[in-house]
C-alpha cells in the first residue's frame, strides 16, 4: 500500500477532517502507542498502520 492509497482510504472511512486528525493524533497499541503518522515516519509498513486504524475503528470490511 502506497501513502496516496492509505491517504484515499483514510479519508473515505473517516471523511476529509477526521481523517488527518486521527492520522496525526489517535495514539494506536497495535503501533506501540504512536499515531498512524509517527508509526510510518518512523519505518512500520503503511498497511500494518492501516489495518490497525481499521481495527481500533471497526472500518467495515468493504473499505479495508
Amino acid at each position: 500500500m502506497t501513502l496516496t492509497e492509505f491517504r484515499a482510504r483514510t479519508v473515505e472511512a473517516f471523511g476529509e477532517l477526521r481523517a488527518d486528525h486521527l492520522v496525526r493524533s489517535h495514539h494506536l497499541a497495535a503501533c506501540g502507542g504512536r499515531t498512524a503518522h509517527e508509526a510510518i515516519d518512523g519505518g512500520q509498513s503503511v498497511k500494518q498502520v492501516w489495518l490497525a486504524l481499521c481495527d481500533e475503528f471497526d472500518v467495515p470490511e468493504r473499505l479495508r
